[in-house]
């Protein structure tokens, strides 16, 4: 992906010379993630408040869980044959029906939703068995095949249970599956995986990673622009289209500029870049989740942009932005080395707006909000002007 930058800085370009550009049929892939972050949004929405929150953040987790797999794996498998083109489509297919069951998990749909998530990690298996490894699959499939199995457990057993108990045996296995990640899958016998053992194109899947914040940020605008359309069209509601868009347009800004935009050249001078690779997923996963709250906050404001602002409210305005911020400090450090002050102002500022939002209309929080998000923006310009970065990412055993 090359991307101009201000100033005449030359453009990012990958540095691998045998670089290949995800496949149009991942980008493909990716379509369904709209329709799953569009639910899970509108879901939490429809539920703001602790528990809605957390039943939100496991889907959100798992759905994260089956996107991330699918892109890693995307470099052991030939995607110009018709058994790679199957698997894609047949889980991208597969994911389409979790979503769409995604507003009834935690009611009558819960099995069927539970089913099908451990039927998506049981047919990659499969089809790394039979099609990939010729019947001999390697340890790596075994591993994660293993956890994803003790997983599957927790979430049946969770949908049978359903009421207050489904959401604490989920939130439990999510915790399971993402913790045995962070370790490599480790199981007895044949040790745990290694970031090498993925054979990760560095600057394929840092492509795939930016595509899927511009997914989350689609998601933002269509909820912006849905919402809209359905109400009454008014001078308020139109200026909370305005604020909300425009904290997006930031979000996208402060995302690719300069952090997102050389997070290749960053994994290349790595001196583990499969692990960099790797750990930037959970760093995309912490932003992809302030996206959704954007999303969220696009929903409330532009519905109604006046009137109290809900302490829940409040919390998912200036909360979505904070986390942003803090995924987006991360990404600093994977990149440069260090964590710009800005990301830490940026917090500071919008901790200090919260007091005030019991007093304030949801468009003047929001308004705050993106005000900070401009500052940040202008910061990292007037920054980049004065001394152009260069990757440094942080030494990784």
């Amino acid at each position: 992906m090359s991307m101009a930058t201000d100033g005449g800085a030359t453009a990012a370009a990958p540095t691998d010379p045998d670089f290949k550009r995800p496949a149009f049929l991942e980008l493909f892939f990716d379509l369904v993630y709209v329709f799953a972050l569009v639910t899970l949004a509108t879901l939490l929405a429809e539920n703001l408040n602790w528990t809605g929150l957390a039943e939100t953040l496991v889907l959100l987790l798992a759905f994260t869980m089956i996107w991330a797999l699918t892109v890693w794996a995307a470099d052991s498998v030939d995607l110009a044959r018709p058994a790679g083109q199957g698997q894609f489509i047949w889980v991208a297919a597969a994911s389409l029906l979790l979503a769409a069951l995604a507003g009834e998990a935690y009611g009558d749909r819960g099995l069927l939703f539970a089913a099908t998530y451990v039927v998506i990690h049981l047919s990659t298996t499969v089809y790394y068995v039979v099609v990939v490894s010729s019947g001999k699959p390697p340890r790596r499939t075994v591993r994660i095949q293993f956890w994803e199995g003790v997983a599957a457990v927790g979430w049946i057993g969770g949908a049978l249970v359903g009421g207050s108990g489904q959401l604490a045996i989920w939130a439990l296995t999510v915790v399971v599956e993402y913790g045995a990640a962070a370790l490599g899958w480790p199981v007895p016998g044949i040790g745990r995986s290694r970031a090498r053992d993925w054979r990760l194109v560095g600057a394929r899947v840092a492509e795939r990673y930016r595509q899927f914040v511009i997914v989350a940020l689609g998601v933002s605008i269509f909820v912006t622009g849905t919402t809209f359309s359905m109400s009454e069209y008014t001078l308020e509601r139109a200026g909370a289209l305005l604020v909300v868009f425009t904290t997006v347009v930031l979000m996208w800004r402060i995302y690719i500029y300069r952090a997102g935009e050389l997070l290749t050249d960053a994994i290349a001078r790595s001196t583990n870049p499969e692990l960099l690779t790797q750990s930037a997923a959970a760093t995309h996963l912490i932003m992809v989740a302030g996206i959704v709250g954007a999303a969220v906050t696009s929903q409330l404001v532009v519905g109604r942009p006046l009137g109290e602002t809900p302490p829940s409210w409040a919390a998912v305005i200036l909360g979505g932005p904070a986390l942003y911020l803090v995924g987006r400090g991360v990404l600093d450090f994977t990149v440069f080395g260090r964590i710009s002050r800005s990301r830490s102002a940026g917090l500071v500022l919008l901790a200090c707006v919260a007091p005030a939002t019991p007093v304030l209309p949801p468009v003047l929080v929001a308004l705050l909000a993106m005000t900070v998000l401009l500052l940040i923006a202008a910061a990292n310009l007037v920054s980049t002007r004065r001394q152009p970065r260069t990757p440094a990412p942080p030494m990784l055993g």
